[in-house]
């Protein structure tokens, strides 16, 4: 447990719903859980190991005992799959892809994809993401002074920006504002549970609630489709070059135990999934950073300070060399992690922090509970990104913390949107502080990632003396 004790008055403590005294019943728990399920936890699940009991969606066991979670997604993670409910509400788009396949064809893909994300690959992809920091700069400096905007979508823009300088090099063939704004709508809706899924109705029942999100899917697949037929006729062509991105290496990559391609459906599932988990995650990420920073003085001064001496260096050398810079973006996905929550269906029974799971049973972790559990963290509802220094950062139970998941299914991807938030957000501190308007509520919701509910207005000033 990481000690924050000796500095906790002078901490900011950003918002959150308060927990609940006791379970909601049946009808509210419904209605909360489409609206905003982080509001359904009880000060039981922040305070004890585990939890199980009956609910809406049967009898669930909640999990905060790392040991627990070690066993869940390591040790024992062949007797837990991906449970039907998740499979419904990631929706259709994405189920040919890393995220949600399981078994062999999981193991399959996953061997195959792994090149992609080498460290030598990801340190390669940090100059396109210095570029796009740099736009955003430069768009940013046009504005006037004292400027108000939402930063929402000005962090879905650049995180976009970095995807199509480094998944398809030669552009995403639509407008960058049109490609958002589906994004935002394919969020807002895709992770609302629906009743007809609570309810566990068949899969070809329409769920009226989820009609904006196929439409935006619908989008993402027609572009994805459009640009995957173009490289394809690139790489046909004798004498040609193709851009040495991520789609290029999707279309030659081969497992390495069979020398099997990925098919067009799994290629297109997988950049999806791409532009959905990666953008979407390091754009909240991102978001939730800045509005912290917001609340402290201090961490805004050092991490100027830090982006003062670290980007005038070596772009390869930004990610080792930025540490305070990722230790604020870590706090932030502690204290509001892109990926609220993540179940498993136990296949046989099981021992977990000495309760008995049974064969069928739903084990869940909610990492918005884990990262503030009273037994894993002192003052866990403070911004504190100290915790995350060296020193500190080795002190933290590898399955108390968990931003992108672990065991074998951890986010392919985590080192490289970890290396595009640090970058980004060492430019903005660079050479802007941002801050909350007055009277302004921020309220984080939870739709499959975190976001502040209606967006977040933030007033932009050019920070004194800056080295642009």
């Amino acid at each position: 447990m990481t000690d924050v004790s000796s500095h906790a008055t002078a901490l900011p403590r950003p918002p959150a719903p308060v927990p609940l005294a006791a379970p909601l019943g049946p009808i509210s728990t419904m209605r909360v859980l489409r609206k905003n399920p982080i509001e359904t936890w009880t000060r039981a699940h922040f305070e004890l190991p585990i939890i199980i009991g009956p609910t809406i969606l049967g009898t669930i066991a909640v999990i905060n005992e790392p040991a627990a979670i070690r066993r869940v997604l390591l040790d024992n993670a062949a007797n837990y799959n991906k449970d039907a409910l998740q499979k419904r509400v990631l929706g259709e788009g994405l189920r040919e892809g890393l995220l949600i396949v399981e078994g062999d064809e999981w193991r399959a893909q996953r061997r195959t994809l792994a090149p992609l994300f080498t460290p030598k690959n990801i340190a390669s992809f940090a100059a396109a993401t210095d570029e796009a920091a740099k736009e955003l700069i430069a768009r940013w400096l046009r504005l006037r002074q004292g400027r108000m905007f939402d930063i929402q979508p000005e962090m879905a823009r650049v995180t976009l920006d970095v995807l199509g300088r480094t998944i398809f090099s030669d552009g995403l063939g639509r407008d960058p504002s049109e490609f958002t704004a589906a994004l935002t709508r394919y969020f807002l809706t895709l992770g609302r549970l629906d009743p007809f899924d609570l309810l566990d109705f068949p899969d070809w029942v329409p769920r009226w609630t989820k009609l904006t999100s196929g439409a935006a899917l619908n989008f993402f697949e027609d572009v994805v489709d459009a640009i995957i037929e173009r490289r394809k006729r690139l790489l046909a062509q004798k004498g040609a070059a193709a851009p040495r991105d991520i789609l290029t290496l999707l279309l030659e990559a081969e497992d390495p135990q069979t020398g099997a391609g990925l098919s067009d459906a799994e290629i297109r599932a997988n950049i999806v999934t791409f532009i959905g988990a990666g953008h979407e995650t390091t754009a909240n990420a991102l978001i939730w950073s800045l509005f912290l920073l917001s609340m402290s003085e201090e961490w805004r001064q050092r991490l100027a300070a830090e982006a003062d001496a670290v980007l005038p260096g070596p772009i390869e050398h930004y990610a080792e060399r930025l540490v305070e810079t990722k230790a604020v973006i870590e706090e932030a996905m502690r204290l509001y992690p892109p990926v609220a929550s993540m179940s498993r269906h136990a296949l046989d029974c099981d021992t977990l922090a000495g309760r008995r799971i049974r064969k069928g049973a739903l084990v869940m972790v909610s990492q918005w509970v884990l990262h503030r559990h009273k037994l894993l963290w002192d003052q866990p509802d403070v911004f504190d990104p100290r915790r995350f220094l060296p020193g500190a950062r080795e002190k933290i139970d590898r399955f108390a913390y968990l931003p992108f998941g672990a065991g074998p299914r951890v986010c392919i991807g985590a080192a490289f949107a970890l290396q595009e938030a640090a970058i980004i957000l060492a430019h903005v501190m660079r050479s802007f502080t941002l801050e909350v308007p007055k009277g302004h509520e921020v309220k984080p919701v939870q739709h499959i990632t975190l976001r502040p509910e209606g967006g977040l207005p933030m007033i932009l000033r050019r920070r004194t003396r800056s080295h642009n």
